[in-house]
């Protein structure tokens, strides 16, 4: 009986000693499970974009939004706005625009009936790097002008060649008259597009980045890559021929370096959209 006794107290503590064992080792992982949520949160604020450096390149969408004269103009329509019988909030909208107006990006077949329509164009020639041609101080007392290929060759010599995979953006200066219709199209006629005045790309500065091979997508602040006055949209022909989209009606663009910031523009994703509206934003270098 004793024999038993003391049998029955070994597997006893046996068991004792596998449970601390266990115990022991739950402790220890579970130190470590928590070793790992503290620096987490310190491995997560390093991969935070700095607040800072974003920019929004973006014009709101709402009744002020200009659009092309001959284009629906946006229209926002409230379906539900207020509390339900169940005691819960509810909102819901209708909207309804063209393609081609606001903060927006032209597909390649806008001019180009083999260019890529909107769903189409590469994920990965909406992110890259940006370059900036300043041309405001020409475009001031000529809402006309047109920026030349010595003007493109004039901002590479200033500040390098354009890296591969670029977004040239054109700053004419025209993005501090939106939304003032007369002065950012230069004519108020409804309807009418055949007396506007705005800045836009010569087609010898449209052929140039087209030669170059470097360039996936053009922008600047002002309603086309063509100038306002252009008649044969030479502009927008060459380059959809080359499958490079162009981003129009931009925002501050006086914010970014010449030479630097990482652009990323994503427009609404439109099965055969010739176009479509595009949140475009900056991420300035260090």
């Amino acid at each position: 009986m004793t024999h038993l006794f003391v049998s029955l107290t070994l597997i006893d503590l046996r068991r004792t000693i596998a449970a601390c064992g266990k115990v022991l080792l739950l402790v220890a992982l579970a130190g470590c499970a928590r070793s790992s949520e503290l620096s987490a949160p310190a491995a997560g604020k390093a991969a935070l974009i700095d607040k800072t450096k974003l920019v929004d390149l973006t014009h709101t969408f709402d009744a002020s939004t200009l659009y092309w004269p001959t284009n629906q103009p946006f229209r926002l329509t409230r379906v539900a706005w207020g509390m339900r019988p169940g005691g819960w909030w509810y909102a819901s909208n209708d909207y309804s625009a063209s393609e081609h107006g606001g903060t927006h990006t032209d597909a390649p077949i806008h001019f180009n009936e083999a260019g890529w329509t909107l769903e189409r164009i590469p994920l990965d020639r909406l992110i890259g790097p940006a370059v900036v041609v300043d041309i405001s101080a020409a475009c001031k007392d000529n809402p006309d002008y047109a920026a030349s290929e010595e003007d493109i060759r004039a901002a590479e010599r200033k500040s390098g060649p354009f890296p591969e995979g670029c977004i040239v953006l054109l700053r004419t200066g025209w993005g501090s008259f939106w939304p003032d219709r007369a002065r950012y199209l230069g004519s108020v006629v409804p309807g009418d597009a055949s007396n506007l005045h705005f800045p836009g790309f010569s087609e010898a500065a449209a052929r140039y980045l087209a030669g170059s091979g470097k360039i996936v997508g053009v922008g600047l602040d002002t309603a086309s890559m063509d100038p306002g006055n252009s008649k044969d949209f030479m502009t927008h022909r060459i380059l959809s021929a080359a499958n490079i989209y162009g981003l129009e009606n931009l925002a501050e663009l006086e914010r970014l370096p010449a030479k630097g910031a990482t652009l990323i523009a994503l427009p609404m994703k439109i099965g055969g959209g010739t176009g479509g509206p595009t949140r475009v934003i900056a991420i300035l270098p260090n």
